[in-house]
């Protein structure tokens, strides 16, 4: 039993010398595959959105949004050449098959999230297609600059390879290794040990969900408020506009300052179109939560993968040394069957001594390779979780501070409409 809990805790405490995730380099060398990027050696743009109509899988006529991807090498620029552009459509829905393949295929990191997904009518929507199409563009390029995800080959084929994609990423078999809703919500009851460190990081996501879903009510509404401020400003101008028809002193200074005012109220669309780029940026975190709590419940479902395997090896001991010395600890069936229907013969006993002695040394190889398989998870996941901390932090900041800028410059507007308009009254 102790050398199997023993194994077990190695799996959190001993991360040093570990060997790193298949496909994942060392955080050491996470600055140097930075200079490697896909993004620093490639062009990439979801330049355009096309309404189509086609079939589905049901053989049934759909319509649905494709999106114009186009790519640019950079090397033959700096060169001086004009390097040509490759391009190719895709659909949303195989946005989402690549984000599950590489969600699947590298669970240790923190994969970008793709922009919400609509199932109304209103997807169809020019403003809602235009925002989705940023919010694509701009999941390409969170990949392309990742130092792992840009490296893959489904993804580089995703970009340039139109035909024949599809069937490429279901040959990998992704879908068989990815772990059912159930079976992670099972491990996360169920686990005796988790990882103070994963256990934090989910409450944290939980925490930053919440926090920015009410700053997003909050704009939203602030929104709201501000679009109707801004149209009533049209009555001014309306008012001002109808009194210098009666007016003939007064009258070219009323309808300059109506004008004035009609400007104003037109000028809340632009501030409404802006507000939603600003909110896109918040929601992308929102989304970011979730894919956080993702790499929390795969280390929970290894954890739970090795505590019972620990369990089941150290139940295997315990049998054998009941076999061994002929005395039961513990009550079982087989224990009273014994006492029933008589002892086993030296021959039986001996038979099962050496297939228990075949599985607790398969056990105890299996609970190594878990306990390996944890540590490289941890060390590979945390350097992926503190990079992602480093964009986070950033990302954050430049969009508060542009959003700050965006309502200055929003006052300074009303600041100088009123001005103006002090000045049309003070000619009359």
């Amino acid at each position: 039993m102790e050398s199997a809990e023993a194994e077990q805790s190695d799996s959190r405490s001993e991360d040093d010398g570990a060997a790193p995730c298949s496909g994942l380099p060392p955080p050491e060398q996470f600055a140097a595959t930075m200079e490697d990027c896909l993004a620093k050696k490639m062009e990439i743009t979801v330049s355009e959105a096309e309404k189509r109509t086609g079939r589905n899988a049901m053989n049934m006529q759909e319509t649905y949004t494709a999106y114009l991807i186009e790519t640019r090498a950079v090397e033959s620029q700096s060169e001086g050449q004009c390097a040509p552009v490759d391009s190719l459509w895709r659909r949303y829905s195989e946005f989402e098959l690549l984000r599950n393949y590489l969600s699947v295929t590298y669970p240790h990191i923190v994969v970008p999230p793709l922009p919400e997904k609509r199932l109304s009518a209103d997807n169809m929507d020019p403003d809602f297609v235009e925002r989705r199409r940023i919010g694509l563009e701009n999941f390409l390029l969170r990949v392309a600059s990742h130092p792992v995800l840009c490296q893959d080959k489904i993804f580089y084929s995703f970009l340039t390879q139109e035909g024949g994609w599809k069937e490429m990423v279901n040959e990998t078999g992704f879908q068989l290794k990815a772990d059912s809703r159930l079976k992670a919500l099972n491990a996360t009851f169920r686990v005796k040990n988790p990882d103070k460190r994963f256990t934090e990081l989910k409450h944290y996501s939980d925490e930053l969900q919440s926090v920015i879903s009410h700053l997003l009510r909050v704009r939203a509404r602030v929104a709201d408020r501000l679009y109707g401020v801004y149209k009533v400003h049209g009555n001014y101008g309306r008012v001002f506009s109808e009194w210098s028809a009666i007016e003939k002193e007064m009258g070219d200074g009323l309808q300059s300052a109506g004008h004035h005012m009609d400007v104003y109220a037109a000028s809340i669309d632009d501030i409404l179109e802006e507000e939603e780029h600003y909110a896109d940026q918040l929601k992308e975190y929102l989304f970011y939560a979730e894919a956080l709590r993702a790499v929390c419940r795969k280390h929970e479902l290894m954890q739970y993968d090795l505590e019972m395997a620990a369990q089941d090896l150290t139940s295997k001991k315990q049998q054998c040394e009941e076999l061994a010395t002929g005395t039961v600890r513990t009550f079982s069936l087989k224990g009273m069957t014994s006492k029933l229907f008589g002892q086993e013969t030296p021959e039986q006993r001996e038979a099962k001594l050496k297939v228990l002695e075949e599985q607790i040394q398969e056990g105890e190889e299996q609970l190594k390779s878990k306990n390996l398989e944890g540590r490289d998870f941890v060390k590979s996941a945390w350097a992926d979780i503190e990079r992602f901390k480093e964009q986070k932090n950033h990302d954050l900041k430049e969009a508060l501070i542009s959003y700050a800028v965006m309502q200055i410059s929003m006052c300074k507007k009303g600041i100088q409409v009123w001005t103006n308009a002090k000045e049309c009254f003070s000619k009359m």
